[in-house]
């Protein structure tokens, strides 16, 4: 049996491995660095969570808010733990957590490659903006 808990800066070693060597996780050396995920868990510290089997990380979701919209980043689960209802409870969690800090709707990002990741967010009832196109810019 798996367990849930609130996600740590301790634990960034063990998550940045399962994020690095997960297929259609796309990584960003600054966004997804020590420094950068110390910083967003102290703005966001009720909102991320990660399961475990044996003190072992099989799952991760990164999730906050600016006060107006929620954004999930990296629901990733291990191979060999995926279809068991883990991811689904993590999203559930995250939801809670962010419903309690008043944030009504939540975005996201999948590459469109991902067919495992789009088919999973589908199922669970998020839908396709096909009315927007998502920009971003590095400012550094």
């Amino acid at each position: 049996m798996y367990n849930i808990r609130i996600m740590e800066i301790k634990d960034y070693e063990e998550i940045y491995e399962l994020w690095k060597n997960t297929p259609g996780v796309g990584l960003s050396g600054n966004d997804d660095s020590k420094e950068s995920i110390t910083i967003f868990l102290t703005k966001n510290p009720t909102t991320n969570f990660i399961a475990e089997i044996d003190q072992k990380i099989i799952g991760t979701i990164m999730a906050g808010h600016d006060g107006r919209r929620g954004h999930i980043y990296h629901l990733v689960i291990k191979e060999g733990y995926r279809k068991k209802g883990i991811a689904k409870k993590l999203v559930e969690k995250t939801q809670d957590a962010l419903k309690k800090e008043g944030i009504k709707k939540i975005s996201l990002v999948v590459f469109k490659e991902n067919k495992i990741g789009n088919n999973f967010w589908r199922k669970i009832g998020y839908k396709t903006r096909e009315d927007l196109k998502y920009r971003d810019k590095r400012i550094e």
